[in-house]
């Protein structure tokens, strides 16, 4: 054990230590060994990465590596050393360590100069400064500054001028218009946010000394048709306003468009819609509130930290959101995203928010004001669209109990809302500067949150527009700052600001210049404007959790920066899909059908080489040869070639692969077409041959005495080689692959997030229903011609083919089978079970059929007669030449005789009455008439004569036809 641990703890001391970062390597051949970095600081190794670094103890001549430090930290000492051919690193005799610096902005101080001694840039420990005003300036603050521990020994101090008296100072007039209610009740918290900036930048001697910054405002409700009016009575009434204010994004669209015709700025404190960053149609226009669409790279980026690739929106149908959806819609494009479904809705979200449930929409982006979110989320409780399988993002401007406020027009109560809302994500500018530094009123973020819920007269959560304070604050101080610029900040050569009217452009020119370079720290964090006027900020990504929003994380677009605290909870314990997770399942053939259907298929074989095997032993008997062996051979061969179309029928996916599928689906389509071809082809023929002949009494009587087989086959060769050169058409033209068909999804039994997507497999082409019209045409009009012919043909008989008759039987059942069949198998294609068991025991039982009625009566006949003898045979042994018609002609004879012997008995029958009735006669007619005297001549007595029907009959004068 002792040694093991020895080797393993021997690679840390081969490394030997260095002094202060920077380590003395051995000389070697191999090149330099790796050094320490230096305290709170790494080593950067270009073109390696950390487990290569980790696997490797020297490197190469000439290569380089560079020292970087964590944090508020500057390397101090050679920043980058370079391996030297000795196998030592460059300048090893200065150390390079990471010391803590001094902020920066001590070394800057606005109407003043700054002296820095006792050390260089960036200011290090042990650095002085000291600062001095300009003239007509005084500094307020402590003149010297000492660095220490990368802390300044005193807040930095600033240069105040020397302002004049108050009673001195003229007035400029900011005309402003507050929403106290509709959709975003914002002017509630931000007119005394305003009113304190007022009053705070009039209290100050370096800003505006010889002006005063008064406001005249007015209630816009958030409404664009209230506030035209109020615009008309501010630019129409004095004072001349030099600024205008308003906010909510509808109004400062309208005020924004009319002011550049009055060369008026126009500075917004709660303006987000994107298209208020349109420089040509508002050249006007700034705002310290960021535009909407600073809200989708943090969600584009959550949406990939959580892996979501699709989303769908729900908007309220105004500018702001549908520009900033339009906006959104192309940032997701660009990260590979999808936005499924887009709903939108003027008043009453009920109908998007059921297409949303119908379309199974999970990640749900909702663009609307706090009053329309009530009633989305009321129909999202209704529709049960929350819970562990749905997130919802959300703006994050929202009072923070806007859930639980008492709205008329929605009838779902509060647990029922806060329930619905539970889990949800918002995206908020950051509005209040988290770090709480000191900004350039002096005051801390803290410190104003503070001073402001003084002045409000009811609970901050309750105030609408309390988060958006902080920037309307830093907006009057922005204001503040342009126009003291442009006044030239009391004296220096500027501009008479009492001097600006309406038709003034060129103070408007100064004040937008002085405007759109505006940097400095306010109580909402550093305010700066981009090209379009817009305010560049942080994002806080905040969730509601337990009723309150918890802050989960930071992102800075401008650096892609995701500061991430890990608090984010999931009712279901973890981040949902995007989608219900589909499971693609293939409907399989049931094998217990597949089973027992094959083992008639199997026998149905047997039975077909069986008979097969009996035409050919027994094809010299006369009887076996007047039926046409050769036709019948075909048609058991035709049957067993069907008979094997019924494996390929049942394989599928359960059996073969994908590859092997385009060949079982010709399998299928070959042997079932020969075998028809083969099998009905045949006994067509017969059938054919028999009514072409003998329904022609007189042409064809020649044809009736000789029969010249050759035509027989050319015929099922005709029928057969059509079948062979269409198919070979399909498979080279169009040939048959695997095509899958998609059923509805099926919801499983469990309560889990997936659902089943049932799938079919089938064999299909590009032009299926063109090939299948051809052949179910051509072998439909087959199928009945050999109907009408069977039954032409029923009362033929003819010694060339003696078993037409049970071919007759046979057309029948195979036609009735094949024409129900077809259609039904078509309609039941989607039902794989039934399907297979239609058109399967459709063949097996035309085969059957086929089978018995041609081929079991001549094994009866040749069985129980005992015809075994071919003709030759049976002429030596009976000396005679009787065939098979004779035999008939006998049989047709003796039934005739014995019909005439009944009707000679019914005549006989009919004489004997007669008979009897003139005796009767006689009988009557001697009673009534003396006997008559005998005749002269000595012969009997003369009666009249006896009329011809009165004459006797003699039963044995009439003679027996046949005996």
């Amino acid at each position: 054990m002792l040694l093991l641990l020895l080797s393993l703890l021997a690679p840390l001391f081969l490394r030997p230590p260095g002094a202060g970062g920077a380590q003395t390597p051995n000389a070697t051949s191999e090149g330099c060994q790796i050094i320490h970095p230096p305290w709170e600081g790494g080593i950067r190794y270009r073109g390696l990465t950390r487990d290569q670094v980790k696997a490797i103890n020297f490197l190469p001549v000439d290569y380089e590596i560079e020292y970087v430090c964590r944090g508020e930290r500057e390397v101090v000492g050679p920043k980058v050393r370079k391996c030297l051919a000795n196998g030592s690193w460059t300048d090893m005799d200065t150390p390079s360590r990471c010391v803590r610096i001094c902020s920066k902005s001590y070394l800057t101080l606005e109407n003043g100069k700054v002296f820095l001694t006792g050390g260089d840039l960036p200011a290090l420990d042990g650095a002085r400064v000291d600062f001095r005003c300009d003239p007509d300036f005084h500094l307020v603050g402590s003149s010297r500054s000492i660095c220490s521990q990368g802390q300044w020994s005193t807040p930095k101090p600033h240069c105040q001028v020397n302002r004049t008296p108050h009673s001195e100072r003229r007035a400029v007039y900011i005309g402003a218009l507050f929403p106290m209610s509709g959709g975003w009740p914002g002017g509630q918290a931000c007119q005394p946010a305003v009113e304190m900036a007022l009053e705070d930048v009039n209290s100050r001697r370096d800003i505006l000394p010889d002006y005063e910054l008064k406001l005249i405002h007015h209630d816009s409700k958030c409404d664009p048709g209230q506030a035209t009016k109020y615009l008309y009575e501010l630019l129409y009434n004095d004072p001349i306003k030099i600024i205008l204010m308003p906010g909510c994004s509808s109004v400062s669209t309208l005020v924004a468009e009319a002011a550049r015709m009055w060369n008026l700025i126009v500075l917004s404190y709660g303006s987000s819609s994107p298209a208020l960053s349109n420089r040509q149609r508002f050249p006007t226009f700034f705002r310290t509130h960021p535009s909407a669409t600073l809200h989708n790279p943090t969600r584009v980026k959550l949406f990939e930290k959580w892996g979501w690739k699709k989303i769908a929106t729900i908007q309220q149908t105004t500018e702001v959101f549908t520009s900033t959806l339009d906006d959104l819609e192309e940032r997701v494009k660009e990260a590979g995203i999808e936005i499924t479904f887009r709903q939108s809705f003027f008043s009453d979200p009920a109908v998007p928010v059921k297409n949303l449930k119908r379309q199974d929409a999970r990640i749900i982006v909702g663009l609307f004001y706090e009053t329309e979110a009530r009633k989305v989320f009321c129909e999202v409780y209704k529709e049960r669209l929350f819970g562990k399988k749905y997130v919802w993002f959300l703006i994050g401007w929202y009072a923070d109990n806007w859930f639980k406020i008492y709205d008329p027009s929605i009838n779902c109560t509060v647990d029922e809302m806060t329930e619905a809302v539970e889990g949800h994500i918002t995206t908020e500018i950051v509005m209040l500067n988290p770090a709480n530094t000191r900004s350039i009123s002096n005051m801390t973020s803290q410190e104003f949150v503070e001073k402001l819920t003084k002045r409000l007269k009811r609970h901050p959560e309750e105030t609408g527009g309390f988060q958006e304070a902080p920037l309307a604050y830093d907006a009057i101080w922005a204001l503040a700052l342009a126009l003291n610029k442009t006044s030239g900040g009391g004296g220096r050569s500027g501009v008479r600001l009492e001097d600006f009217n309406y038709n003034n452009q060129t103070i408007t020119d100064q004040i937008y210049r002085a405007m759109n370079s505006s940097s400095f720290e306010g109580v909402s964090g550093h305010v700066v404007f981009d090209a379009s006027g817009s305010r560049m900020a942080w994002t806080l990504i905040e969730q509601l959790q337990g009723g309150s929003y918890k802050k989960i994380g930071y992102y800075d677009s401008t650096k892609d920066d995701l500061s991430w605290s890990k608090t984010d909870k999931w009712i279901g314990g973890s981040p949902p899909a995007d989608q219900t997770l589909v499971i693609k399942t293939f409907r399989f053939l049931s094998q217990k059908l597949f089973i027992s259907v094959s083992v008639l298929s199997s026998l149905g074989i047997v039975l077909a080489v069986v008979c097969l095997s009996f035409n050919i032993y027994n094809s010299h008997v006369r009887y076996i040869q007047n039926s046409q062996p050769n036709l019948n051979n075909l048609t058991a061969v035709g049957c067993s070639l069907a008979l094997a179309a019924v494996f390929p029928l049942g394989l599928d996916g359960y059996h073969i692969g994908r590859s092997q599928f385009p060949f079982v689906c010709q399998a299928r389509l070959w042997l079932l077409g020969l075998g028809f071809s083969l099998g009905y082809g045949s006994m067509f023929t017969k059938i054919w041959w028999v009514h072409t002949v003998f329904t022609k009494k007189e042409e064809k009587k020649e044809w009736r005495k000789t029969l010249e087989p050759w035509k027989l086959y050319a015929t099922v060769g005709l029928l057969v080689g059509m079948d062979v050169v269409t198919l070979a058409i399909w498979q080279i033209v169009d040939p048959l692959h695997r095509t899958i068909e998609t059923f509805a999804k099926e919801e499983p039994k469990e309560d889990i997030d997936v659902s089943i997507l049932p799938q079919l497999e089938h064999c299909s082409s590009k032009k299926m229903n063109t090939w299948l019209g051809i052949f179910y045409g051509y072998k439909g009009l087959l199928l009945l011609l050999g109907i009408f012919l069977a039954y032409e043909t029923k009362s033929v008989s003819t010694e060339k083919i003696n078993d037409h008759r049970a071919v007759g039987m046979a057309i029948y059942n195979v036609a009735v089978l094949c024409l129900i069949t077809a259609p039904v198998t078509m309609i039941l294609s989607s039902q794989q079970d039934a399907a297979f068991a239609f058109a399967s025991l459709a063949i097996v039982f035309s085969s059957y059929i086929t089978l018995v009625v041609l081929f079991v009566p001549k094994m009866r006949r040749l069985i129980t007669r005992g015809e075994w003898q071919s003709e030759a045979q049976d002429t030596m042994k009976t000396g005679s030449s009787t065939n098979n018609n004779e035999e008939e002609k006998s049989r047709l004879l003796e039934k005739e005789n014995r019909e005439l012997e009944k009707i000679i008995a019914e005549k006989e029958e009919r004489v004997s009455e007669l008979r009897h009735q003139l005796q009767s006669r006689q009988q009557l007619r001697s009673r009534r008439h003396p006997p008559t005297p005998p005749d002269p001549s000595g012969g009997l007595p003369r009666g009249p004569p006896e009329p011809p029907d009165r004459l006797s009959c003699d039963g044995s004068r009439v003679h027996l036809l046949y005996k």
